[in-house]
């Protein structure tokens, strides 16, 4: 009865649906130029022969899968992977790093009437959906096209849990669509099948089998010529709320090491002027996507580029993880782990609580709260290397531990093929 009712609201609240998107797209939350793609119009050929088709809601899932298409790219020549986003950050993400034979389509509004004919033109041969983002209309209807369905790396919140729990028929009826479900930790294979879904298997984290992100080597070597002898760190991945704290630490670290630079890299770029604005005009300030060199009185370095994490790594021994600090749930550790970062977070990494807490016991990780606590710990790991090397290297330890989880990935998704 619930999902009927879902599917109704669609019917009699569209119109207020359409005021809502045209608000986004005059906001420019919405791709105007692929726009059509969102009501289930195609904007590419459909290729010949199988098509995967992967469903990720944003930048970070849609990185986490990478490894896998290439994989499965290579091992099966007559498929194509066509992966679908909801936001514009994930789709300009995946037009850089998607290869050949995989291309990219924005995953359409939830209206039975788009659903339905985005399954009628695309005709997926597998779907492997990454998380958590269960549109009803969408997987009922691809379930009634046919296609086998995977859940890949699924987590459930708390929050969504206590939800679905109210709504246990209608929740088994939509996790019955997954042919197999792959949880992400135990306590999502708990949840998952207590709120009705079958076929449960866990392998573990996708995530710790990717490598290494990617970086421009001469681009590398150019920054660092800029950098020199320079104390640096990065606070990656940031939301509204935190760039304030970092800005607050960078000026309680100076008071002690006058040459420090600190390194933000905006979770969403656009965001660039924003964060601009918010710091004081006594600070230095460079940013990225004005091509502004780094120099030896820049403070703050603004990278608002897409797909360059990988290089801001490299450049700076210490991490801070965003998304952390502010209720957003935190993202991937793992990332910095791989590329030797001492790393530290705020408390609010619910997204990631079973790597935090292995990340914990294996004292791979600093936990800190706010502006004091981050700009104390980032101090304390440059002037102590040997406390700042043991806790890199035990990251790193930890994640090629279990770093060999794709093939096994791959081999259960290859059984639907």
């Amino acid at each position: 009865m619930l999902l009927k009712l879902y599917r109704l609201a669609w019917k009699i609240c569209y119109p207020f649906i359409e005021l809502y998107l045209w608000r986004r797209r005059r906001q420019g939350k919405e791709d105007e130029r692929r726009f059509d793609e969102r009501l289930g119009v195609p904007s590419l050929p459909r290729p010949n022969g199988q098509i995967v088709w992967i469903h990720c809601a944003s930048v970070g899932e849609s990185a986490s899968v990478l490894p896998l298409i290439d994989e499965m790219l290579q091992g099966n020549a007559w498929i194509h992977i066509m992966v679908t986003t909801g936001t514009i950050t994930s789709a300009e993400f995946m037009a850089v790093r998607l290869p050949a034979r995989a291309f990219h389509q924005y995953v359409p509004i939830d209206k039975p009437q788009f659903v339905e004919e985005f399954i009628d033109y695309w005709q997926p041969d597998l779907a492997i959906w990454v998380e958590s983002e269960f549109w009803p209309n969408l997987l009922l209807a691809t379930k009634q096209w046919g296609c086998p369905i995977i859940l890949l790396n699924g987590r459930i919140s708390d929050d969504s849990y206590e939800k679905w729990l109210k709504y246990h028929v209608s929740a088994k009826k939509i996790l019955n669509c997954f042919d197999l479900v792959l949880p992400q930790s135990r306590e999502d294979a708990r949840k998952l099948k207590s709120l009705g879904a079958k076929r449960i298997k866990y392998m573990g984290n996708l995530k710790y089998g990717a490598p290494p992100l990617p970086h421009d080597v001469h681009e590398l070597e150019r920054l660092k010529k800029m950098i020199g002898q320079r104390f640096v760190w990065v606070a990656a991945s940031t939301h509204p709320g935190e760039e304030e704290e970092v800005i607050r630490a960078h000026y309680k670290i100076k008071e002690r090491m006058y040459s420090v630079l600190t390194i933000i890299v905006p979770r969403h770029p656009k965001r660039s002027q924003q964060i601009r604005d918010m710091i004081p005009q006594d600070l230095n300030v460079s940013t990225r996507s004005m091509n502004e060199r780094i120099t030896e009185d820049t403070d703050i370095y603004i990278a608002d580029s897409m797909g360059e994490l990988g290089l801001f790594y490299r450049l700076a021994p210490i991490a801070f993880i965003g998304g952390s600090l502010v209720p957003h749930g935190g993202h991937n550790p793992i990332e910095a782990a791989h590329l030797d970062c001492a790393i530290l977070t705020g408390p609010n990494m619910q997204n990631f609580a079973e790597i935090m807490l292995e990340f914990e016991k294996a004292v791979a990780v600093g936990v800190v709260y706010d502006a004091n606590e981050l700009a104390s710990a980032v101090y304390e790991l440059w002037t102590n290397p040997q406390k700042r090397v043991a806790m890199s290297r035990m990251a790193a330890k930890h994640v090629s531990k279990r770093g060999e989880i794709l093939p096994s990935i791959i081999e259960e998704i290859e059984k639907f093929l």
